[in-house]
């Protein structure tokens, strides 16, 4: 029988904590095969952040326990989403000299280099979440994408890297630790979700992937196949609900419901839409198509496209991106959202689904997974960098401390 190796994600959004349990196997390992899905309703968390945690837990417990019952096995590490607009980006470099004699680059000498980019003034109450290269340059040599193995006598990196609040990372980790389940790691939510959607030529031609949740937008601008900004707005698709409550007078949980439900039917432009099939305690049985998407919805969604077009103006790379962008998360499935964006921001426009899936995946075959399905792409790209068998190389054991991390390591998959 193959082998396999499980992976799991934990996706915690302002609206929605999804939790998926997959496994790598021996004979495909460039698949993703989900063995377990479930989503639970967010509490105690506001755009991104924690703010309940004994509620965040509940909420954490119940996807968990549901993904965990599906796969037939317990969840015991995870990688988790970071949200909100305490995430902040910026570029830095990093220089060293090659330590070999004959000038060859080693796996050592790229990590001292990103070590020396990471050195950077920061607030007390921020940490680096990321440290993504670039590229490198090697004595004269510019644009290289892996040193490793080449020769010269100075190493270059050019990073991006990517800080978040302490505070947010300590309560996201005490609320999964709560749920008895330990952090592999840590990753902001917008990168994660462009591993699901973009493509390699995308990235190499240039592009944004928007991710709309329920109470952020993650803004990521991708330029020469390498990340280059990011940032966090803090508005999303509860938004759009909040506005059609108030516009049509009716309770929020109505609303979403009204929401979900023409961005699903994807009617012709109908005068009259009926909502009899909602069954809504209002009362409300037909609306215009007119007042609904015209009226309320598409304001809306042009105010955000403004702050997406400004923050794509702030990063200097509006030039630099003619694959256009890419949009995931819940929100992507908005009715009329494609042709707001087209409309403010000029730039070719597509939903991103999440691809190189298998197993249990009708239920997160939606641009509303991206995030949790890139964890879990993220996950394999980091494998070694958050196992336990990488913590113990960096520990020099000598003796009979040696001989048990020598023992501990055999027993690693």
């Amino acid at each position: 029988m193959a082998k396999s190796k499980q992976i799991s994600s934990i996706d915690i959004g302002s609206t929605k904590i999804t939790t998926l349990v997959a496994q790598i196997r021996e004979e495909d390992s460039s698949k993703i095969h989900i063995v377990g899905a479930a989503t639970s309703p967010s509490r105690g968390i506001r755009k991104g952040q924690i703010v309940n945690i004994d509620e965040a837990v509940e909420s954490i417990v119940e996807s968990v326990e549901s993904a965990e019952r599906m796969a037939g096995y317990n969840v015991a590490r995870a990688w988790v989403s970071v949200d909100g607009t305490h995430i902040a980006s910026q570029n830095s470099q990093g220089v060293v000299a090659i330590s070999d004699p004959h000038g060859e680059i080693s796996g050592e000498d790229v990590r001292r280099v990103l070590e020396a980019a990471r050195a950077i003034s920061l607030p007390t109450s921020s940490e680096i979440l990321h440290v993504i290269p670039r590229s490198f340059s090697v004595d004269s040599q510019q644009g290289v994408r892996d040193p490793i193995g080449m020769t010269g006598v100075r190493l270059e990196v050019e990073t991006h890297i990517v800080t978040s609040s302490t505070t947010a990372l300590k309560n996201l980790s005490k609320c999964v630790g709560e749920v008895g389940c330990d952090v592999s790691g840590l990753a902001f939510g917008g990168l994660v979700s462009s591993l699901a959607v973009l493509t390699d030529t995308e990235k190499e031609l240039g592009v944004v992937c928007v991710d709309i949740g329920g109470g952020t937008t993650d803004i990521v601008i991708y330029v020469d196949g390498a990340l280059s900004y990011s940032s966090v707005l803090p508005v999303g698709a509860r938004n759009v609900t909040n506005d059609l409550a108030i516009g049509l007078r009716i309770s929020l949980e109505s609303a979403e419901k009204i929401k979900v439900f023409i961005s699903q039917s994807r009617k012709d432009k109908e005068d009259e839409i009926d909502l009899s099939p909602l069954a809504l305690p209002e009362e409300l049985k037909t609306i215009s198509y007119k007042t609904l998407v015209e009226g309320i919805i598409r304001p809306r969604l042009n105010e955000l496209f403004q702050m997406i077009s400004s923050e794509i103006k702030k990063s200097n790379l509006a030039g630099l991106t003619p694959a256009g962008l890419v949009i995931c998360g819940g929100g992507a499935l908005t009715v009329g959202l494609v042709d707001s964006a087209k409309r403010i921001l000029s730039m070719p426009v597509r939903i991103g689904w999440p691809t190189g899936l298998t197993g249990l995946i009708d239920e997160i075959e939606s641009p509303a997974f991206a995030a949790s399905v890139g964890l879990l792409k993220h996950s394999l790209d980091n494998a070694e960098e958050a196992g336990l068998g990488n913590f113990l190389d960096k520990i020099p054991l000598t003796g009979l401390m040696g001989k048990i991390s020598s023992a501990l390591k055999s027993l690693l998959p």
